[in-house]
């Protein structure tokens, strides 16, 4: 597998896995225009003969990264294509001194929490009946730096106990 900047090649195949994936798909016009969007960035999964095996993709302002997608077709799921993409989200947002990589999520999609947990995203909050078809809360997940502030801060933050932090899922 091999993680790429997201091209308009790949915006057919993933304008069909947001049909599968999402009852409001994104367009394959709105993936297109996110390629040369100067405050998005969109990473493609791809397989070993060039396939499209997942997407994710956020959008920064002031410091602050916003993932708006992740999505990996049916066929690929638990092989570590959803890892690799978060984790290449995370590292941009690193090297563009990010402040916090934050996401909503559905509280129903256990597969998704349990892989953002696994990477450290913490649960801050919650938007009331943010989705639709079905209707449905969304959970506030964030990734921050370590805080480095006194013995234990590590400890404290992965556990969920740093101040302002709950662990995901509760």
């Amino acid at each position: 597998m091999k993680i790429v900047k997201m091209r308009k090649e790949h915006t057919g195949p993933l304008a069909e896995l947001e049909r599968q994936c999402f009852a409001h798909p994104w367009s394959q016009k709105a993936l297109e225009a996110e390629v040369d969007n100067p405050a998005a960035c969109f990473f493609t999964a791809l397989g070993e003969e060039g396939q499209v095996l997942g997407y994710g993709g956020m959008h920064s302002a002031c410091g602050e990264f916003y993932m708006d997608n992740l999505a990996v077709f049916g066929c690929c799921r638990g092989k570590g294509v959803g890892t690799a993409l978060v984790s290449a989200l995370w590292e941009e947002a690193q090297r563009q001194k990010g402040e916090f990589l934050s996401l909503e999520v559905r509280p129903s999609n256990r597969q998704a929490l349990g892989l953002y947990r696994r990477l450290g995203f913490l649960e801050e909050g919650r938007r009331k009946n943010f989705y639709r078809d079905p209707l449905e809360d969304a959970l506030i997940l964030t990734k921050r730096e370590i805080p480095l502030d006194g013995p234990g801060a590590c400890l404290k933050y992965a556990e969920g106990k740093a101040e302002n932090h709950a662990p995901v899922g509760n």
